[in-house]
């Protein structure tokens, strides 16, 4: 009885420290095995809605308002719009070819989506919920980012080991960058000024200096890196095959450490406040929730079959 009273207090208290460390945020994970998107409040730990999709459903991008919530279905060649408030689907757009990766301007307007299979960028004008136009990068893209000024869109494009610098105002491809092995997701820094691609095939993370269009610095990290979320001077990168989160330096690009997480960790974001790092983790079925200063995982949240959460999948409430 006893061991059972203080393992409840300490559960208790873990939920307690979890809720006071919080920023009033929501995680929308695309669940793509169970064919769903779900919303877990991340001040409690606990999911709050589930709300069927289908065409297995991989990437996902939050409105910098918080107001819709887009997912890319590659069995069902289409984007799904979620009200985020009201977490309801309002409306579906085909968009052919396998979208995968997903990006959202700054201003809201425009979406853009990875076409796998047409070597192409769909821009989709998020008013009308129609695609105005497609813009050709290298094969396979995969990851999407959106510089903070709206002005250049970065596709990671996996089977041409580069990254595609596109000018959103001409939507037209101005630049190529080699990178490491099949690149994935790329991360955009705060300040515009720097990328970051998960190399799948060279287990590394690629730095790139966007103003110079190249490559500037490369850092190992575990086996089969995925995506990357940029936090508190620090690089935190999901390592598929190894189920552990690799932290670097942002400075001086060195290694700092490895923090074992679920099995197969995908989708990765940090948090609005940059205290904590969201991991949604394919076989384990679970977001890992780590501790961005203290380096350690601090809770555990159950999901759907097979969350992916690709892309920037985190909803500021407040």
């Amino acid at each position: 009885m006893r061991v059972l009273v203080v393992r409840a207090l300490v559960l208790a208290a873990l939920a307690a420290s979890l809720a006071c460390s919080a920023s009033a945020e929501e995680a929308f994970v695309t669940n793509q095995l169970s064919d769903d998107l779900m919303v877990v409040d991340l001040a409690t730990a606990h999911a709050v809605a589930t709300i069927p999709i289908g065409g297995k459903p991989a990437g996902v991008a939050v409105s910098a308002d918080g107001r819709f919530a887009y997912v890319t279905s590659p069995d069902a060649k289409a984007v799904t719009v979620v009200d985020a408030t009201t977490r309801q689907v309002t409306g579906r757009i085909e968009v052919g070819g396998g979208p995968l990766g997903i990006a959202v301007a700054p201003d809201g307007r425009t979406v853009y989506v990875a076409d796998w299979y047409a070597a192409a960028v769909r821009v989709i004008d998020a008013a009308s919920r129609s695609v105005t136009a497609s813009i050709a990068v290298g094969a396979s893209p995969s990851g999407l980012a959106v510089t903070p000024d709206g002005r250049l869109l970065l596709s990671a494009d996996r089977d041409d080991d580069s990254v595609s610098v596109v000018d959103t105002a001409t939507r037209q491809r101005k630049a190529t960058i080699k990178v490491g092995t099949r690149p994935f997701g790329v991360t955009i820094d705060a300040e515009g000024k720097r990328a970051y691609t998960a190399n799948v095939g060279s287990n590394d993370v690629s730095v790139i200096d966007i103003a110079e269009a190249r490559e500037v610095g490369r850092v190992p990290v575990g086996m089969r890196p995925y995506a990357v979320a940029l936090t508190l001077g620090r690089g935190f990168v999901t390592d598929q095959y190894g189920g552990t989160v690799s932290v670097f330096d942002l400075a001086t690009l060195k290694p700092v450490k490895r923090i074992n997480v679920g099995d197969y960790p995908e989708g990765i974001n940090a948090t609005t406040d940059g205290k904590r790092v969201i991991v949604a983790c394919w076989e384990s079925n679970m977001l890992s929730i780590i501790d961005a200063a203290e380096l350690k995982v601090i809770g555990e949240v159950k999901t759907g079959d097979g969350p992916r959460a690709f892309g920037a999948f985190l909803r500021r409430t407040e």
